[in-house]
């Protein structure tokens, strides 16, 4: 390791840094040095300004001050009125008041401050942990508990419905497992769960928008519970409408089957970077991208931890599956381009070009000859797999063709 120390990231602090990172950075493979905990917070206000995303560097350093004038009738409004958006969407405020749990709730160390210390221990960052049989039943439980919030979630997301109106029912779905919901106050996420309609890649937060015959919403869920995490999430067709849309189910079933195609490869010995070559090829093969900047992770005691998983083919992503080992697969495949853009709310993330998008995630566990999907669908789960609508002829509708990299 070099004697060279780094300098803290805090505006006109002299002192060299410790090994405590922003969260926020460290998710979009950036590196930001503190000294301490106190001057991370005074420079919150400050740094949080860095957080573009790598693939879009001219995004806009600070958020538009303006907000537009609240509809009389509902009090509802556009927040960022003047930022330059990519599809149709529009993020409709005022948000709910932060939701509450029992005290008697286990709490994962970020909920009071939105800082998870334990992920930002410099050791714990770089080392794939394997489970004890103890830890691994202990992920099994949550996982369980975690498909059992998703479903309750999808079952509510119908036409007519706000996104904040599912964030509700996950949280006191959460409550009702004596869980706490892990997105509520990560890194300073307002809400229980994130809800990702159409164009949105992923983290987007619940809001007054009333869900529309047609849309498409990913729906990721991730439950604390006795000292683990699980994480999963589906897209869902919204309204009778939206499975009858080719490119609907062009892009959802081709981030469905990407992650089916790749859970078949886990198994010890699996290199990481190889996850995202059937993912890849199965996005090409609809005509579909896979978006890069976000990536699959481990998961056990910490929400997010080695390794990191990429879904893009020729990846250099570092390690190999062992037993014992968790982690997530979680393609996020596009209509068009693979290149995003952020919100000004630091959060919701969308295509470049305002094309619709789909996710799914499973979390796994490796196993001695194979692998076991901890998040894995019920019987009675809801959605599932559609097939490609007729076209006007009577014929399947084809997605265009794309060439396939060897």
């Amino acid at each position: 390791m070099s004697d060279t120390k780094r300098k803290c990231m805090g505006k006109d602090c002299p002192n060299d840094a410790s090994s405590l990172q922003c969260p926020t950075c460290q998710k979009l493979g950036k590196e930001s040095y503190f000294c301490s905990q106190d001057c991370f917070k005074r420079n919150w206000s400050d740094h949080k300004a860095m957080h573009k995303t790598q693939s879009n560097p001219l995004r806009t350093l600070f958020p538009p001050k303006v907000v537009s004038e609240p509809d009389p009738a509902t009090g509802h409004y556009n927040p960022f009125p003047t930022f330059s958006y990519t599809g149709p969407l529009r993020p409709v405020y005022p948000l709910s008041p932060r939701r509450e749990l029992p005290s008697k709730i286990k709490r994962p160390d970020y909920a009071n401050d939105g800082i998870p210390r334990s992920e930002q221990v410099f050791t714990q960052r770089n080392k794939i942990a394997v489970l004890t049989k103890e830890e691994q039943d202990g992920m099994r439980k949550v996982c369980r508990l975690a498909r059992e919030v998703l479903d309750i979630a999808a079952r509510a997301a119908v036409p007519g419905v706000t996104t904040d109106y599912i964030d509700e029912v996950v949280h006191k779905a959460c409550i009702e497992r004596d869980s706490y919901p892990s997105p509520l106050n990560y890194c300073h996420f307002p809400k229980s769960v994130c809800t990702s309609p159409n164009e949105v890649i992923c983290h987007g937060i619940p809001d007054q928008r009333v869900l529309q015959d047609g849309d498409i919403l990913n729906i990721d869920v991730t439950l604390y519970h006795g000292g683990f995490h699980g994480d999963l999430n589906e897209t869902y067709y919204i309204g009778e409408s939206a499975a009858k849309n080719p490119d609907n189910v062009r892009v959802v079933e081709a981030s469905r089957d990407a992650l089916d195609e790749a859970i078949k490869l886990v198994k010890p010995g699996l290199l990481f970077r190889d996850i995202g070559t059937p993912i890849e090829k199965v996005a090409k093969s609809r005509g579909c991208s896979v978006i890069k900047t976000y990536c699959g992770h481990g998961i056990n005691q910490l929400f997010h931890c080695a390794p990191n998983v990429p879904h893009y083919a020729k990846n250099k992503a570092v390690g190999q599956a062992k037993a014992g080992v968790c982690f997530t697969i979680e393609p996020m495949i596009s209509l068009g381009t693979h290149r995003d853009k952020t919100w000004p709310d630091d959060w919701t993330s969308v295509t470049q070009d305002g094309t619709r998008t789909a996710q799914f995630e499973h979390t796994l566990l490796v196993t001695e000859d194979g692998v076991e999907v901890l998040t894995a669908r019920l019987a009675d789960s809801p959605g599932g797999k559609v097939e490609m609508p007729e076209a006007a002829n009577g014929t399947p509708a084809e997605a265009p063709k794309t060439e396939i990299a060897a």
